[in-house]
């Protein structure tokens, strides 16, 4: 396998969505090419056979009432009657089995199975084959994703938790402003790294290949200096766009003073900030996995991740909006027990930590426990949602590009690409498609 297999941006401009790529298809399946369908012509009679010699016994003068007359049976170089595609069998005047179109030269048969090397088939996904293939990521490779998130977690919530237990016993307002912000800068770059790493692991998963932590990092520490860019760029754009918002409220406050009217305008100058940060958000969502693996610049990778999202956009935001959900829902059960035992031993305001607040004071054994609980959350929930970025990526790209037949070859599979529906099958033999190892093939093929 080469560095980046299939990963590589298009050189020449991109299809737009629905139309199929001309030059991966045509470098989709290995082997010899179909032979090229003859043309329908009307069948010719049959030549005329040797007569049988007079004194030999005389043939019969008529078939047999129960045997159906030649033409029923096709004449040579057409399908016969009753058999898989040929015409009047199931309903309908398509051919195949109730009339269903062709598929991959075998006509009566569905489409054959997707190759699964790794973690998801490659097709274009559903959202249940994206959320399944983010856990079965975690769960297939966890020595490795479990390894990265661990650490990163233990360490971050370590720092947090010391800063908060200083921030209690000091008092003063510049502690709790430390300990509030530490963890936060914190969590933002170590992140960046971790998100560079596990979205190498997720590509390897999807072809099936095992990685270990060191080859993860020297497969992305080239590109996490740009990464670290592309975080900070998007950060920017942000705050730019809140930045931008609030001019209109504050010249209306220096003009004629706070008021009604400044309150007004500054809601809804903030509504407004933010359904254009969502939508930037959502829009730039793709350019990490773009960056990483395809070894793209900064700017390009926006454009790119801009360009995958086109026509899209609210089947990610729900991707990701369902994402969140499921992981928080899994993230406040599985801290519970950790909260109640912090309670136990005098913590009345653990359970406040639900909410986000972090400002009830709590002895040093119960952020003990609440920092033990939120490690063991954060190791399984943060590379599920690195994975899930990462998978819809792929998703796009076999959507837009055909990267399935990229990833076939890379993973050592064969992926035969649709014929779609072309009418009745012309006559003469069809040619077996590529098979998938491992997988079943249609008999005939």
């Amino acid at each position: 396998m080469t560095d980046n297999p299939g990963w590589t941006s298009p050189g020449s401009s991109e299809p737009a969505d629905g139309a199929p790529p001309q030059a991966a298809t045509a470098a989709a399946t290995p082997g010899p090419s179909a032979p090229s369908a003859p043309e329908a012509t009307a069948p010719q009679a049959p030549a005329a056979q040797p007569t049988a010699p007079q004194d030999g016994p005389q043939a019969p003068a008529a078939a047999p009432q129960d045997v159906p007359p030649p033409s029923q049976w096709g004449a040579p170089g057409q399908p016969a009657y009753g058999a898989y595609g040929g015409p009047g069998y199931g309903p309908g005047p398509g051919p195949g089995w109730g009339g269903r179109p062709p598929y991959g030269g075998h006509p009566g048969w569905g489409a054959p199975p997707s190759p699964k090397p790794g973690v998801i088939p490659l097709r274009p996904l559903g959202v249940g084959e994206l959320l399944d293939g983010s856990f079965t990521t975690v769960r297939k490779y966890w020595r490795t994703t479990l390894a990265l998130s661990l650490g990163f977690a233990a360490f971050t919530q370590t720092v947090e938790t010391v800063l908060r237990w200083w921030a209690q016993q000091d008092g003063g307002a510049v502690a709790d402003l430390v300990a509030a912000l530490v963890p936060t800068v914190l969590q933002g770059v170590l992140g960046i790294l971790l998100g560079g790493l596990l979205t190498i692991v997720v590509s390897k998963g999807v072809l099936g290949e095992q990685i270990t932590v060191r080859e993860a990092w020297q497969s992305a520490r080239s590109q996490l200096g740009r990464l670290t860019g592309l975080t900070f760029l998007t950060f920017l754009i942000i705050v730019g766009v809140f930045a931008v918002a609030a001019v209109p409220p504050v010249l209306l406050a220096i003009s004629n003073g706070t008021g009604p009217g400044v309150l007004l305008l500054a809601m809804l100058m903030a509504l407004i900030a933010g359904g254009v940060a969502g939508y930037l958000g959502i829009l730039f969502s793709l350019a990490p996995p773009a960056l990483m693996l395809e070894r793209q610049g900064v700017l390009t990778s926006l454009s790119r991740s801009r360009r995958l999202v086109r026509g899209s956009w609210w089947r990610i935001f729900g991707v990701h909006l369902l994402t969140s959900f499921i992981l928080g829902v899994v993230s406040t059960v599985a801290v519970l027990p950790f909260l109640l035992v912090a309670t136990v031993f005098g913590n009345s305001g653990a359970f406040d930590q639900l909410t986000g607040d972090k400002g009830a004071d709590l002895n040093l054994l119960g952020l003990v426990v609440i920092g033990i609980g939120s490690t063991l959350v954060a190791t399984v929930t943060i590379p599920v949602n690195a994975a899930v970025t990462v998978l819809l990526y792929i998703d796009r790209r076999i959507r837009r590009e055909a990267l399935d037949i990229e990833l076939a070859r890379a993973a050592g599979v064969s992926v035969a690409p649709p014929t779609g529906w072309a009418g009745p099958a012309a006559p003469g033999p069809a040619s077996p498609g590529p098979t998938v190892p491992g997988q079943s093939t249609p008999p005939g093929a």
